[in-house]
């Protein structure tokens, strides 16, 4: 089986600029999705760094390092492991960018990852934050990841909070970032793919305006099999016009990922990569 993608990334109704980013990397089968935060459009720094930075490490890691300068989780798999060093290169780079630059003070910025192995045929997710992976199958959705947000701190806690007190919760406080600390704990799904599942990847500005069922309706109801490029564009284009008929409160990024026997051996889109190379090149990360 193999991998295919499509992704987009709007500002939403809200924000006067967009801080989140994605990355596709389709000779990897590797898909990042990253939320930035910060003032002094600092946000906009972390999320690039976190993008680029893990997108050149599997471009240009040798298996033999596959982990450097970390150690190797012998709990966890080669890919598991490349993927965690990626975002852990990536949070080192931005917390020490911020040390450097009082203007970048307190950046961070969260991030999901999908890397797909053909070989093993397996998806892995890894992710900081609350940015969130989906896998939508038959019509029905599960949320792979567990946001590290301060109200699922609390509910995890104390899963029988009155419902008054949760809606006092502040709901937009997360416990886990990129460039927060030198250090930081990557959480990871090991997924085994059916053929025709569709992961969805998307920052807080769909999956806190759009409902999980709706994702699933939409990608239901876009996705073809075999899998096509013109299907997954159209799938995350409404999901981001929905975010934003709901409100657009905050940015919003999808990247739409299909697993199937019949998918071409050319895993790139031409449209889909001109509006990620628009989107990159005029937020080049600032010295």
């Amino acid at each position: 089986m193999r991998a295919i993608g499509a992704g987009l990334s709007d500002v939403g109704r809200q924000r006067e600029h967009n801080e989140d980013r994605f990355v596709m990397v389709p000779e990897q089968a590797l898909y990042v999705v990253a939320d930035g935060m910060g003032g002094h459009r600092a946000g906009d720094v972390a999320s690039t760094i976190a993008t680029q930075e893990v997108a050149e490490f599997f471009r240009t890691a040798v298996n033999e390092d596959v982990t450097w300068p970390f150690p190797f989780d012998a709990s966890k798999t080669e890919e598991e492991n490349k993927l965690i060093t990626g975002i852990k290169l990536a949070n080192r780079k931005i917390f020490d960018r911020a040390l450097g630059n009082r203007d970048l003070h307190g950046m961070g910025t969260t991030v999901v990852g999908l890397l797909y192995s053909q070989k093993s045929n397996r998806v892995y997710v890894a992710h900081v934050g609350d940015s969130r992976c989906y896998r939508v199958r038959n019509g029905g959705i599960e949320q792979l990841t567990r946001d590290h947000s301060l109200i699922n701190e609390y509910l995890q806690a104390m899963p029988g909070l009155p419902s008054e007190q949760r809606d006092n919760l502040p709901k937009n406080v997360i416990t886990r970032a990129l460039g927060m600390h030198d250090h930081v704990q990557v959480d990871t799904k090991v997924d085994v793919p059916h053929p025709g599942d569709v992961y969805v990847l998307c920052s807080d500005g769909l999956s806190g305006m759009v409902s999980d069922q709706e994702i699933a309706d939409v990608v239901t109801g876009s996705a073809q099999r075999p899998a096509s490029h013109e299907a997954l564009s159209l799938a995350v284009q409404r999901l981001i016009a929905l975010a934003n008929e709901h409100g657009g409160e905050d940015n919003v990024t999808a990247i739409a990922v299909q697993v199937d026997e019949d998918a071409p051996a050319i895993l790139t889109d031409p449209a889909t990569e001109a509006t990620l190379a628009a989107f990159t090149d005029e937020n080049t990360i600032p010295g």
